[in-house]
């Protein structure tokens, strides 16, 4: 049996949103699972500080993610890989329907599933045999709060999408991480001493009684790019927190 350890042994895992909060942890992961990474960003300044902390085994590039030529051409430069994980967003958007600009619903489309039907139509050419693609969403979808319908509609959207590339690419494997609340700068957008009341009060509320840091969810991404009989599927991890 493979040890946990070497599972990804001589493989190449290209992470879109890979350079902080949760593709950051996973990019951590699969070099400990003995991948070789790449690592891709909007901000060259994250590709940077992620790359100081990954080591010589990870590589990094700048891309706008919204951009499909940008994104081709991305491809077109790693070539062959493994893996694609897509964890990019921007900041959190809430606020109700009424009050939001229609703008920032776009942007949240843009970047979290355009972005990702980008991504994956210009890796699927390079993925390996036995590769998958691991995309990301979130339990607004199965839960919305009031001010969640931008969130919930892009979280729904993600699930229908992975469902329908499961059948249309395979054998390649496609499935989805819907996180809960995670600690991740995603919320930076908050106030700090906000962010941290939310933390306590939301982790309070779980059944594991904290929220989720990004470790906690690397190792959902690791195992759907391992389990090769996974494919097609959208695994909560949220603490509990669709149970209360």
């Amino acid at each position: 049996m493979t040890s946990a350890s070497t599972n990804l042994q001589h493989q190449h895992v290209v992470l879109l949103g890979g350079t902080s909060g949760i593709g950051l942890a996973t990019a951590h992961a699969a070099l400990t699972a003995g991948a070789s990474v790449t690592v891709v960003s909007s901000r060259s300044q994250r590709v940077d500080e992620a790359l100081a902390q990954l080591g010589d085994r990870a590589k990094g590039y700048t891309v706008d993610l919204t951009d499909e030529t940008a994104v081709r051409g991305l491809f077109e430069q790693v070539a062959a890989f493994d893996h694609l994980v897509y964890t990019a967003g921007d900041s959190l958007q809430t606020g109700a329907l009424v009050d939001m600009d229609l703008d920032t619903v776009h942007q949240l489309f843009d970047v979290r599933v355009f972005g990702a039907i980008a991504a994956v139509k210009h890796a699927v050419p390079y993925l390996r045999p036995g590769g998958s693609v691991v995309l990301t969403s979130g339990v607004a979808s199965r839960r919305p709060h009031k001010g969640w319908v931008a969130l919930a509609s892009v979280c729904s959207a993600m699930e229908g999408l992975t469902r329908a590339l499961a059948v249309e690419l395979a054998p390649i494997r496609v499935n989805l991480v819907s996180p809960g609340l995670v600690r991740t700068p995603l919320w930076a957008n908050l106030p700090e001493p906000d962010r941290e009341a939310l933390y306590a009060a939301s982790g309070a509320t779980l059944p594991v009684g904290r929220v989720g840091e990004a470790e906690d969810l690397a190792q959902t991404y690791l195992y759907l790019m391992t389990n090769r009989y996974a494919t097609g599927q959208t695994v909560i991890v949220d603490g509990g927190g669709v149970l209360v």
